[in-house]
């Protein structure tokens, strides 16, 4: 099985760099395009002349082929573009996904500790409300809320809740 891996933010600097270039090669086509396509005899005979037309039609020549390869850039540039909003947006889907199964994973397995010891495995304490308790963080992992504020003059605010096994104990709310 083949895999590949693509850097929408690397294919997004590829397309400006290759912007600069077709701007730069446009530039460079048409300082050309005067001096390759009316080429001026150098004498008067037949042969200057004969040499000056042939010399013209190759500046024609290479005008069309840059008109082509212009067309081209302006086209792969356009893929590499669309090629970069469309990896974006399927990485942007897939990270949803696993999000998803990740929480939903974390949410059965907490159910079943904040059943039994009314707090989560894992997980950050809720911020207590205007003069109550902030929530304990998880018994593993997890920083406790921080308490609320009281918005009653004379009444102390609430407690920061409790941290896990790791974690850090929230802040006690101001009264």
């Amino acid at each position: 099985m083949s895999f590949v891996v693509v850097a929408p933010e690397v294919l997004a600097a590829a397309a400006s760099d290759l912007a600069g270039i077709g701007s730069t090669l446009a530039q460079a086509n048409a300082a050309a395009l005067a001096p390759t396509t009316a080429v001026l005899a150098a004498g008067a005979d037949e042969v200057s002349a004969a040499i000056a037309s042939l010399f013209g039609a190759h500046g024609q020549a290479y005008q069309a082929v840059s008109a082509q390869m212009s067309a081209f850039h302006a086209q792969f540039m356009q893929a590499l573009t669309g090629a970069g909003g469309a990896y974006a947006a399927a990485e942007a889907v897939n990270v949803s996904a696993a999000q998803s199964v990740e929480q939903d994973l974390l949410a059965a397995i907490n159910a079943r500790f904040e059943r039994i010891f009314g707090r989560p495995l894992i997980g950050d304490g809720a911020n207590g409300g205007p003069g109550q308790d902030g929530g304990p963080g998880g018994l593993l992992y997890g920083n406790g809320g921080n308490g609320g504020t009281s918005t009653t003059v004379g009444m102390a605010g609430g407690n920061g809740g409790a941290a896990g096994l790791i974690g850090n104990g929230g802040f006690g709310g101001g009264g």
